[in-house]
């Protein structure tokens, strides 16, 4: 049996879960919510990341999950053996970092000494530490704030100062005010969705691999032709607008794309820097989570 996780801020996943086409070539397919499983140790944002996307690849959580940049990066610092399978396209404008109007914060620069609010651990947290390497600035500089699904409306209530935000939230607040833009993701990094298994997983379920790309390619082809049907599956989960989710889906690449060597250097830059600002213990080379070969299946799916 396979153990696929899934849940909707991985958005592939998330509409394969619900569509059964994995099930034609894995039919004992084992569906796992990452929100069922422990949430794990969440540390200070300002000591490190939370860990539990990788670290459940190697308690019996589940085999093969997909996330944003930040996880895996996290996981290989944890020395987890893990192996990235595919990448997406450049998600550049699902969101990036604002503040209120009238606020006097108009660059990242202005940031020092602000509360920031991320959902930490994910590509926001590598978003906002390149936008504050831009600027001269370090993680010391700020107060980040972990506040999860809360930052729009944490933003509107004064509690922060700057949010870094991705849709469909971003379409909330925009209904409520014009943010001003930081700084786009655009320019800083590609913010691509990924997927990674365990070596041992991979070097010994190829055939397993291959369906489970093959499905996410199908499934993310009727994505893209059925966008608002797609987005009625997010919907119907958390009770968000069902046009913001279509909106949402509209703004992103979907398919899958074999690992290159741009997207290597480019978590090599994220990874030396989560390292350099305390939030990884140790350095890593994200090279060592690459299988040369796993291009091949990706390209022939």
């Amino acid at each position: 049996m396979t153990r696929v996780g899934f849940f909707p801020h991985n958005n592939s996943l998330w509409v394969l879960r619900h569509r059964g086409i994995l099930e034609r070539s894995l039919p004992d397919v084992e569906w796992v919510d990452l929100r069922s499983l422990p949430a794990g140790a969440r540390p200070a944002p300002t000591e490190g990341l939370p860990s539990a996307h990788g670290d459940h690849l190697f308690d019996g959580g589940y085999d093969f999950i997909g996330t944003g940049s930040t996880p895996p990066v996290t996981a290989q610092a944890r020395g987890h053996d893990i192996v990235y399978v595919a990448i997406s396209g450049p998600r550049v404008d699902n969101g990036r970092l604002v503040a209120l109007p009238g606020s006097g914060i108009d660059s990242p620069a202005d940031l020092a000494g602000k509360r920031v609010a991320l959902g930490h651990g994910s590509w926001q947290t590598t978003l906002l530490l390149l936008a504050l390497d831009q600027a001269g600035l370090t993680w010391r500089d700020i107060e980040p704030v972990d506040a999860g699904a809360e930052g729009a409306q944490l933003l509107l209530d004064g509690k922060v100062d700057a949010w870094t935000g991705s849709y469909p939230a971003l379409a909330a607040l925009e209904s409520e005010t014009e943010p001003r833009t930081l700084i786009e993701t655009d320019g800083l990094f590609s913010h691509r969705s990924l997927w990674f298994t365990r070596r041992d997983f991979a070097v010994r379920h190829r055939d397993v691999l291959a369906a489970i790309v093959a499905a996410l390619q199908e499934s993310d082809a009727w994505i893209r032709a059925n966008p608002r049907e797609a987005a009625a599956l997010f919907a119907a989960d958390d009770g968000d607008d069902l046009d913001a989710w279509e909106h949402a889906l509209r703004g992103r690449p979907f398919g899958l794309l074999p690992v290159g060597d741009d997207f290597v250097a480019e978590q090599q830059r994220a990874a030396d820097l989560l390292h350099a600002n305390g939030l990884l213990d140790r350095k890593i080379t994200v090279a060592d989570a690459v299988l040369p070969d796993l291009a091949d299946l990706v390209t022939r799916a």
